[in-house]
């Protein structure tokens, strides 16, 4: 029997309750693409005109948390002037549609005057956080909920291998720690704008296997894997204290899980069933033993066909991991709509909605409604462990 992580949660994080435990995650990257092209996920998939629709539709599926951006690059077009024209509607859409939003101030795009590399990104983006934690206030009448920068780690791997266009030194881990300084420079401002608001974070969760036995080749693969955990070390302070990192600045650990989300070192995807492909609750057991926060799904979801049976792998695993003792606190369904892919506009059919549709509705998918709606049952049926175990 594998040991059970300790219930005992690090007394740094303060307390975050979710309206449900399944989520659903509207699509809101922003970012340039190396060729140039601004993404806008938000308005490319409609969201922007049918935010009320769109939270109205998750709250009747039993969504009734969802996570959702902010587009920067709209708002602040020059610095320090800002146009919440594109925000402020969704804010009082959430509120009409009684949904509980956790929003990504920064999910990859900055404005076209802003260089992502420079030394004003960490000034430019506390300002904007700080602004928009009290317009949310101002809105909503309630502190925010936010994922300060979506991704740190892709965000960082992305502009290193030029993925995203280039930004700052070619420094192996240079911009990762630029993104870290932002975060928390950016957190201190929004604290002081509204000490309520609270830090819900979203990291990739990977595994990484080598190729063969050899030790030289299992070492290799071991540092990258673990290199999954540095923006977090680097948060809390565990690593890198010069960057200001405290373990108080992440109220719930976000992790997003996918079907590519293990790979060979330098080589292909591993697929489930394979003997090296680790079993999700194993990765939940490993991230609550080493950092004892509370944590959830921030993002997980595959295409097509594969979503149901996808989603009923996830849950099994969830509840494997919570029955260790893992604080897991929420699945969030990711991307909840059909979107164009970044690269080409691909058509992809992924979460519970469809695109748009003429007479302005979106269409669910109800093969996916059905397994949400049976895992919804099974986890409301599912308690916890009551006799807490010893940490190893």
């Amino acid at each position: 029997m594998p040991q059970a992580v300790s219930q005992n949660v690090n007394p740094a994080a303060s307390a975050v309750t979710f309206d449900s435990f399944f989520m659903g995650g509207f699509e809101c990257s922003s970012h340039r693409r190396k060729d140039g092209v601004r993404l806008d996920l938000v308005r490319a998939t409609g969201h922007d005109s049918h935010a009320e629709r769109d939270y109205r539709g998750c709250a009747n599926l039993g969504l009734r948390t969802v996570r959702d951006g902010l587009r920067w690059h709209l708002i602040e077009k020059a610095p320090g002037v800002y146009d919440w024209s594109s925000w402020a509607p969704m804010i009082e859409a959430a509120n009409l549609a009684g949904v509980q939003v956790i929003w990504d101030v920064f999910h990859y795009g900055t404005p076209d005057y802003l260089d992502q590399g420079g030394k004003e990104l960490i000034e430019r983006y506390a300002d904007f956080a700080a602004e928009a934690v009290r317009l949310h206030r101002a809105v909503s009448g309630k502190p925010a909920l936010v994922c300060p920068i979506n991704e740190i780690s892709f965000f960082a791997w992305a502009v290193e291998v030029g993925y995203f266009p280039p930004a700052g030194p070619r420094r192996r881990g240079w911009f990762k720690r630029h993104l870290v300084k932002a975060a928390v420079q950016g957190i201190r401002a929004m604290r002081q704008a509204d000490p309520e608001c609270r830090f819900i974070w979203a990291e990739p969760l990977i595994h990484i296997a080598p190729r063969d036995r050899s030790r030289a080749e299992m070492r290799a693969a071991e540092k990258v894997r673990q290199g999954q955990f540095e923006a977090y070390d680097m948060l809390m302070g565990r690593v890198e204290p010069q960057l200001g990192g405290s373990e108080d600045l992440i109220d719930v650990i976000g992790l997003n899980f996918y079907p590519h989300n293990q790979w060979y070192l330098h080589g292909p995807t591993i697929p489930m069933g394979h003997h090296e492909y680790r079993a999700l609750s194993e990765m939940l057991v490993e991230v609550a033993r080493r950092y004892r926060q509370p944590m959830y799904i921030a993002e997980t979801g595959a295409e097509g066909s594969g979503g149901p049976a996808w989603l009923h792998y996830v849950c099994g695993e969830v509840r494997e991991a919570m029955n260790q003792g893992a604080p897991v606190g929420g699945i969030c369904l990711y991307p909840i709509t059909a979107y164009p892919g970044w690269d080409n506009s691909r058509h992809a059919e992924v979460g519970l909605f469809s695109v748009i549709h003429a007479d302005g509705s979106r269409r669910t998918r109800q093969s996916m409604a059905d397994e949400l709606a049976r895992q919804q049952r099974l986890f409301e049926k599912h308690s916890r462990p009551t006799q807490p175990c010893n940490q190893e």
